[in-house]
């Protein structure tokens, strides 16, 4: 025992022998994998420091300068985006209101967005999130079932907000959720259910007290994996919980009422200024009702706005006017290959027509100039002596009837 006095590691208390490297100090000694450990728990201490984020809201951001921050990013959509300023700028007023004992209680402003796919819902939270600069959670309804049944619990969707802020617990509790295909959740009619539901009204059951204000319990690192695990309380009543859907086919049910309300007097003159192309701007909580969301979640979520379809030139100014629009991002992939992009505009009316041909909205734009641009970005790489690049109609169209483009079609 003599011969080895001091040959071990003062922290695990392995031997010289057991270890590859035994750093010796005044008093004591290391092994490597001691240092390796204490070296990703200083690199995890630091990163917390350094990701310590200020949720506090601007003294001086109001609700016309979070709409010009919106529209940097998205094109049109004012409707939306005055609704939303309104009611972002309101709830992080409430977080700094301290009310007395006999004061008015500001309950939150949750959202409701609906729109057609590709119009923009996601791309607003997210946007949202940026300009506030807290954690930001994307979940998807339809992985929800109801508890005991497989899938996952609605507790998992503050275990993603968790996630993103590393599992701060306040940071989290200022968060914003955004609930996509909220649609989904729908029960199958508007009368309550008599059959198991495990995916619609009982989901939209179990959402209720969250989406008012609670303390959950959280599994950190999802609920059904890790069983053991032991779960974080967070507190609701401060994350802003922003839902979307397409809401397919409550068109149908807006157009009943509408046809209903328009019975009687004066139904001619009503049916006239009734926007046919935009039938969503009439939408109500009722109509959400009729599709099938249950009034008690309709009441957390008080704030219901729309979103326009795209039109032509809707969709051409989203092509190159936001700060990141798609024709800058391609222009900056081609700059770094030292090569000028031009773009000229028959070809950008070619992407946007074949856009609205497909039904594909927005996110479209993007498989449809993929399809344009593949060959190039993988040919101009190679070839150094291409200082320029101009994309034409002819060349756009050629490419796109060898990727067979029209075939993906939505009906």
């Amino acid at each position: 025992m003599a011969k080895n006095n001091g040959q071990r590691c003062s922290f695990c208390g392995r031997e010289k022998n057991e270890v590859t490297i035994l750093v010796a100090g005044i008093d004591a000694h290391i092994c490597d994998q001691c240092v390796e450990q204490a070296y990703q728990i200083v690199q995890e201490e630091l990163h917390h420091l350094e990701k310590k984020l200020d949720f506090e809201l601007s003294e001086n951001l109001k609700p016309k300068d979070i709409k010009a921050f919106l529209d940097d990013y998205i094109i049109g959509q004012d409707r939306a985006k005055k609704v939303i300023s309104v009611a972002v700028y309101n709830h992080y007023k409430r977080l700094k209101f301290k009310p007395k004992e006999d004061d008015v209680e500001i309950e939150k402003s949750n959202i409701i967005l609906t729109g057609k796919t590709g119009t923009g819902k996601t791309l607003i939270a997210k946007t949202i999130a940026k300009l506030l600069n807290v954690p930001f959670s994307i979940v998807d309804a339809t992985v929800f079932t109801e508890a005991g049944y497989v899938g996952e619990d609605v507790e998992s969707i503050l275990t993603r907000l968790l996630q993103v802020c590393d599992y701060d617990v306040k940071a989290a509790e200022r968060g914003i959720v955004y609930v996509d295909e909220i649609d989904k959740i729908a029960r199958k009619s508007d009368n309550p259910s008599i059959t198991r539901d495990v995916s619609g009204e009982g989901v939209q059951q179990s959402l209720l007290k969250m989406l008012e204000g609670t303390e959950v319990l959280v599994p950190p690192q999802g609920g059904r994996k890790h069983p053991d695990q032991k779960l974080v309380k967070i507190n609701t009543k401060d994350i802003l919980f922003i839902c979307g859907g397409a809401f397919d086919g409550i068109e149908r049910v807006i157009g009943k009422r509408m046809k209903r309300n328009a019975i009687g007097f004066k139904s001619h003159g009503e049916e006239q200024n009734i926007d046919k192309d935009n039938i969503l701007k009439y939408v109500t909580h009722a109509d959400m009702k009729a599709f099938g969301l249950i009034p008690e979640l309709l009441g957390r979520l008080p704030i219901l706005t729309y979103l326009d379809p795209l039109d032509k030139e809707t969709l051409r100014n989203i092509l190159t006017q936001p700060k990141n629009a798609l024709i800058k991002q391609y222009e900056k992939l081609f700059e770094m290959e030292n090569v000028k992009l031009t773009v000229d505009d028959d070809t950008l009316d070619l992407v946007v027509e074949k856009a609205l041909e497909n039904n594909l909205g927005a996110r479209g734009l993007r498989a449809i100039m993929e399809s344009i641009m593949n060959d190039a970005m993988f040919e101009i790489p190679s070839q150094k002596d291409i200082k320029k690049f101009e994309l034409t109609r002819e060349y756009a169209e050629k490419k796109l009837n060898n990727a067979d483009f029209d075939k993906l079609k939505v009906a």
